[in-house]
């Protein structure tokens, strides 16, 4: 049951070849004996969780399932859920008990689906390792050496290692398609606006987009179908028709013209990753896409810019976090400014310290100008590559990180070798376009590579066709790491 994809396991309920408590608690057994391995959850409600399961149960038995109805996911702990603690991998939050439901917990709950736990993260999705938790460092599952990717490495880690079938994650710069191509799962970011941000607590908000993280190419169209739809309490949130995302993944590629950005295999890239992504766009042709070089001229500013404007925004987002209103409050004070002082410096990590300095400068009275308003500016140029790069194809492919998973510590005292780990991803979301990961073989170390996949804004549907076609001619998604 454990190997199972959504659909599967979707199956076996609605054919009541298993009821949901079952089908839960078996997850609940498996996290338990291996999350002290892993970390990839934060917290777990066993009580809660089978409660969930129950009322599914009842829900199908009277004949008003969904199709997800009574399967069990897991969320990254940015997600706000009622009743539940959600810390946001912070010691800032390690106390904070959700009175609401973000908006994608309410859509998964009108689903039916069971919530298995909130999973691990980067403090405030600030991380491309998974190591600045409070909570401690997430193992990879294909080698507890190696990082799983971040910030939403939890989610990436549990879906590996056969926690839970599928999870939540959010993608700032990368932080749904990173680790799932250094964990060797599939995830997809879509466009800006498509999922509410109700909920999600803010990192920077022109940049956070929610989305799910799962084996297959089909089951994030499952799961894409329950998150994406309008919110009226996020003005970002985009009205448009709901639409099915699994409609056209039997379509053939006959006649898909794929664009190959040549930055994106330049210096930088190691070989072992470029070969198995050459190895994946000729299986591509094999399918009757058809190549195009392309270019993407900006793409070298693009870690510059967004270590500008994400900072900018996580600054004046974490400003709320003064222990006045809720999460942690330092023990001991002087008087009001001492006591947001030493709250703020204990309460955040040190990554989240450097990037609200480092926010704060830049929107300083003198700096503004000359590194926040070029910053937009840049911004905007990046994502007119993209149009343009799109009036030659239909499709981007390209490598979703430089290297495969690397080792816990290896770049925690770098921060510019740790932030070059996105440097193929964040474009994507200066731009706001959609990008997905999917497995596409191994490096020499053994650990998996992921293929990007980057569509126009609203393509999602193609970009879901494109992966599965793909994975219905290879079995990279179907690998698991050894002992699992």
């Amino acid at each position: 049951m454990l190997n199972l994809s959504l659909k599967q396991l979707a199956e076996k309920l609605a054919s009541k070849q298993v009821s949901s408590v079952e089908m839960t608690q078996e997850f609940l057994n498996r996290i338990k004996a291996l999350n002290p391995v892993y970390n990839a959850f934060v917290t777990v409600n066993e009580e809660a969780t089978l409660s969930q399961a129950k009322f599914a149960d009842e829900t199908i038995a009277a004949g008003k399932g969904t199709l997800l109805t009574g399967v069990p996911i897991a969320h990254k702990d940015i997600f706000c859920a009622k009743s539940w603690r959600t810390t946001c991998g912070s010691k800032m939050l390690s106390n904070f008990v959700s009175p609401y439901d973000a908006h994608v917990i309410e859509r998964f709950g009108q689903a039916g689906t069971v919530n298995l736990g909130k999973t691990n993260m980067d403090e405030f999705a600030m991380g491309s390792s998974n190591e600045t938790s409070h909570f401690g460092p997430v193992k990879n599952p294909w080698d507890v050496n190696a990082v799983p990717g971040g910030s939403s490495g939890g989610s990436a880690a549990a879906v590996a290692a056969r926690l839970c079938p599928a999870a939540t994650g959010t993608d700032t710069g990368g932080s749904i398609r990173q680790p799932a191509a250094l964990c060797g799962i599939s995830g997809i970011k879509p466009t800006y606006g498509l999922v509410s941000r109700y909920g999600m607590i803010a990192f920077a908000s022109s940049l956070d987009q929610g989305g799910p993280m799962a084996r297959s190419a089909e089951d994030l169209a499952l799961m894409l179908n329950v998150m994406v739809g309008f919110d009226a309490r996020d003005s970002t949130s985009l009205q448009r028709e709901e639409e099915n995302y699994a409609r056209t993944l039997d379509q053939p590629l006959k006649g898909l013209k794929v664009g190959l950005p040549k930055e994106y295999f330049a210096e930088g890239l190691s070989a072992d990753v470029e070969r198995a992504v050459q190895a994946a766009i000729d299986e591509y042709r094999k399918l009757g896409a058809e190549m195009v070089e392309i270019s993407l001229p900006n793409t070298r500013l693009s870690i510059p810019v967004y270590y500008v404007l994400a900072p900018a925004e996580a600054s004046s987002n974490l400003s709320r976090y003064d222990g006045v209103r809720y999460g942690y409050r330092a023990p001991e004070y002087t008087d009001l400014m001492d006591m947001y002082k030493k709250t703020r410096a204990q309460g955040f990590g040190t990554e989240v310290k450097r990037r609200i300095m480092i926010g704060a400068y830049v929107l300083s009275h003198g700096y503004y100008d000359a590194y926040y308003l070029q910053a937009q500016k840049i911004r905007r140029l990046i994502a007119q590559d993209f149009t343009d790069a799109f009036k030659q194809c239909d499709i981007i492919m390209g490598p979703t990180a430089p290297t495969t998973a690397f080792n816990l510590g290896e770049k925690g005292a770098d921060p510019i070798q740790m932030y070059l780990s996105d440097i193929y991803t964040i474009a994507v979301n200066l731009a706001g376009l959609p990008g997905m990961s999917i497995p596409a073989g191994f490096g020499d170390d053994g650990r998996p590579v992921g293929l990007q996949i980057i569509g126009n804004y609203f393509s999602e549907a193609k970009m879901l066709n494109v992966a599965h076609q793909y994975q219905l001619a290879t079995d990279w998604h179907q690998r698991k790491p050894q002992g699992i």
